[in-house]
């Protein structure tokens, strides 16, 4: 999931972005009005945190143009701006949501989660074979016992059950998890597949990380009522010791 911060302050775009990636989310920041629309027309994000008060326009000119795009990302609006009339007309203009300054972050992350719930059509628990996900709760369990996953494991787990059978390139797993203008992150994708590797395939038979050679990774495995040869056998016996 990628979240855009549109945020002046610099303590505070800081702090939502260490808070925001501890928990699994990729972060973009945006200082200014302007900067934030040319990000939200060149990258899909998943959600938009905008403050109201930027230096160059007001906020809800920002989530105007926001909202003209085709596809709109959830909006959280968060304002010093405190009264009802601010927070009506924040909604008003097609706002998801509106939190106020100061703030708790445990309450940011909740309205994050609902919003990015919303925005999701796919569902809030993933189950491949006897692997499932709650994206939620943020637990993992194979054959019903529980694995701990780091918070970037985690996301890049949940990227690859949600895409299941379709093989991913490191880049786009880096543009998905990371931020995409941090250079030199594919390498480190092939870490986190082995520490993933380790806890989700090593100790069972059925292997479900797949190397795909000349493109990336891929998550598959058969469902329990489907024939016992796993898809994509070839790559799955000659790459599935690859890590």
């Amino acid at each position: 999931m990628r979240i855009l911060v549109v945020e002046d302050e610099k303590r505070i775009a800081d702090f939502l972005s260490r808070g925001l990636e501890s928990a699994g989310y990729a972060v973009d920041v945006a200082n200014t009005g302007a900067a934030a629309v040319d990000m939200v027309h060149s990258t899909e994000y998943d959600l938009v945190i905008l403050d109201l008060g930027l230096p160059d326009t007001d906020g809800l000119s920002v989530l105007q143009k926001i909202r003209n795009r085709k596809v709109i990302p959830p909006i959280l609006i968060l304002s010093a701006r405190d009264s009802v009339d601010d927070r009506v007309k924040g909604l008003e203009q097609g706002a998801d949501d509106y939190l106020v300054k100061p703030f708790a972050f445990v309450e940011l992350l909740a309205r994050v989660r609902v919003l990015l719930r919303r925005g999701q059509p796919t569902p809030e628990k993933l189950q491949v074979g006897d692997l499932a996900l709650d994206c939620i709760r943020r637990k993992v369990t194979r054959a019903n016992e529980g694995i701990e996953l780091a918070p970037k494991e985690f996301s890049i787990l949940e990227y690859m059950m949600r895409n299941r059978g379709r093989p991913l390139s490191r880049t786009m797993i880096v543009e998905h998890v990371w931020d995409m203008d941090y250079d030199g992150l594919t390498n480190i994708v092939d870490v986190y597949i082995r520490h993933l590797r380790s806890k989700i395939d090593d100790q069972f038979p059925l292997k479900m990380i797949h190397t795909v050679r000349g493109i990336g990774y891929m998550l598959d495995a058969p469902d329990p009522q489907e024939s016992t040869h796993p898809p994509h056998t070839e790559d799955a016996s000659s790459h599935s010791d690859n890590r």
